[in-house]
């Protein structure tokens, strides 16, 4: 039997199968990567969501993404023509009066709060985002709500059908691939609801970006930079600041947040070459001056920036749309900072504020608090947005601490998917002194076949077990590396970072963090939460769950725990799984 074998055997036993299951379960899965059988077309959401899964066709796509990034003209052509073939034109997406929004890390939170800014006014809004946690329809949302089932259902079919009728029998390619059929899909909605507005948050990058066939958003956003889908945009972030520019557009204001030099030179440059006014956004600090602090939906010291974003955003589209209700500037004059023209410093108006206390946006520095679990959920992804996360779980659990007699303990549940460097992450949540290490892939069981919202052909069970494996393998040598009593001295905090953030009363380990694999994350949570949440109730645990040592000791020290504190974090798709199982009113 190969190592790789031997490991995947390891692994289904830890999620409490039978060795004799465990060979069954890996062949019955190696269809996972196989395309499903088309099937007839009915009008439930679930036979929708299916067919759509068929178009799942990333892996291919990225790779003729990769070859052709240097003319992105070539992908925007394509679009151009599925958005023909669909029954549209690119200039009836002028009328959605669009705001663009592109980034490494926050552009997601960044059009949550715009979009709550907005309707705060009374505006209808729509509102694309991605990737969805739970159900697919969440990407598309009217008035901040995903659209039904049934809406979904009735505009899917609507434009399969269109795509089916129009293709090109000499083509080979009849049908946009996952994303691109629900981009298509947001606009057709946002043109038939009629909304006010549409916040429109690209997908990858942003020059080849199929969302970028928008030719005249209101606004352009750029949020904070930095590495990440390095195959596809470029190992450096300056190759990456060039690619998020993309989006800008001949006259369209634009803004962005404070970037590092090199990338902010390169968004100067693309915004001067084409006419695009780029601005700079103050912080948040110097719009709340002389008035009282802006309360945030989101947690986290790293929201404030994207707050700031947003607020401009915002105003300046109800500048261009005429609108009242702008807020009262504080400097008269244009300021510029780094060469670059400073965004207005102005003081918010009620309905701002409003919009930034109510904004919602889940698995992003989230909390659920259940009996003796808390859960703080995050999908950050990349080394920026996981040192953000790390900051926010520290600040979470001081802010949290209170006297208690009795264990407290600490879990990590962790997964990274695609081309990010998982040793990057895992050593960047290493001083967070967890007693447990638990990873597992992005499936909320061990068969999906019952939840197409969740269901991914790009990957074998093999190939996603062995990839738990190589973290939990990362994690071990990271814990022998960084053997150290004192991981949380001045010295590993960021500059400037309080020394009031060290957590002396979480005594240092004498021995390395325990970690385990297991295949679903429905079995990580069980032995995570040993029957102790009281939402998250699922039948008794699969014959041995128990059986691994570190899983048998781990069970008595957790049903002992007066507090357990498990952070969830690495990828969205993780998030996603666990709060399917944590919150059941998301899947209704």
């Amino acid at each position: 039997m190969s190592q790789a074998r031997r490991h995947l055997r390891v692994a289904l036993f830890l999620a409490a199968v039978s060795p004799r299951g465990a060979t069954t379960g890996v062949k019955a899965r190696r269809g996972l990567s196989a395309w499903p059988a088309p099937q007839e077309p009915g009008m439930e959401y679930q036979d929708a969501v299916r067919t759509l899964n068929t178009l799942q066709t990333n892996a291919g796509y990225l790779e003729q993404v990769k070859r052709q990034r240097g003319d992105p003209q070539t992908q925007l052509e394509a679009m151009k023509l599925y958005l023909a073939r669909s029954g549209l034109q690119v200039e009836d997406l002028d009328q959605l009066n669009i705001i663009h929004v592109t980034g490494t890390k926050g552009k997601g939170s960044t059009c949550a709060f715009t979009e709550r800014i907005l309707r705060s006014y009374g505006l209808k809004t729509g509102f694309f985002s991605s990737p969805h946690l739970v159900q697919v329809r969440e990407r598309i949302r009217i008035n901040g709500q995903p659209i039904s089932p049934e809406l979904f259902t009735k505009h899917f079919w609507h434009l399969y059908h269109r795509l089916e009728e129009t293709k090109d029998s000499n083509s080979c390619v009849s049908m946009p691939a996952y994303f691109r059929f629900l981009t298509l899909m947001a606009f057709h909605i946002f043109l038939q609801e009629k909304v006010d507005l549409a916040v429109v948050e690209v997908g990858i990058g942003g020059a080849y970006d199929c969302t970028n066939i928008i030719r005249k958003p209101v606004v352009c956003g750029i949020s904070s930079l930095g590495l990440d889908h390095t195959s596809l945009l470029g190992d450096t972030v300056e190759e990456i600041a060039w690619q998020k520019g993309g989006i800008f557009k001949r006259g369209v204001p634009a803004f962005t947040v404070l970037q590092p030099d090199g990338p902010l030179a390169v968004l100067q440059d693309r915004a001067r070459k084409i006419s695009c006014p780029l601005y700079l956004c103050p912080p948040l600090e110097a719009l709340e001056e002389g008035g009282p602090p802006l309360a945030l939906g989101l947690e986290g010291e790293h929201q404030r920036s994207n707050a700031a974003l947003a607020l401009q955003l915002a105003r300046c589209w109800l500048q261009q749309k005429n609108h009242q209700g702008l807020g009262e500037l504080k400097v008269s004059r244009p300021s510029v900072l780094w060469q670059m023209p400073l965004a207005p410093v102005f003081q918010p108006t009620s309905h701002m504020r409003h919009g930034l206390r109510d904004t919602e946006w889940l698995g992003r520095t989230q909390v659920l608090r259940r009996g003796p679990l808390t859960w703080y959920l995050d999908g950050a992804h990349t080394a920026s947005s996981v040192q953000a996360c790390v900051r926010w779980f520290r600040q979470a659990l001081l802010r949290g601490r209170v006297p208690r007699r009795g264990p407290e303990v600490r879990v990590l549940l962790f997964n990274s998917t695609g081309d990010r460097d998982p040793v990057a992450l895992l050593k960047l949540l290493q001083p967070c002194q967890f007693d447990y290490a638990v990873f597992c892939p992005n499936l909320t069981e061990v068969s999906s076949a019952g939840n197409a919202d969740q269901q991914n052909f790009m990957v074998t069970l093999d190939q996603v077990l062995l990839r738990c494996l190589a973290h939990q393998q990362h994690w071990s040598h990271l814990n022998e590396e960084h053997a150290s009593p004192n991981l949380w001295s001045p010295t590993s905090l960021e500059p400037g970072e309080p020394t009031s953030l060290l957590l002396a009363s979480h005594q240092p380990h004498t021995h390395s963090t325990s970690s385990l694999v297991f295949s679903c994350i429905s079995h990580a949570l069980q032995w995570i939460s040993q029957g102790r949440d009281p939402v998250f109730q699922p039948p008794s645990p699969p014959q041995g769950l128990l059986a691994h040592p570190v899983a048998g000791s781990g069970a008595s020290l957790l049903r002992d725990a007066v507090a357990i504190h498990v952070l969830v974090t690495g990828s969205l798709h993780l998030v996603g799984g666990v709060l399917k199982l944590l919150e059941p009113a998301l899947s209704q």
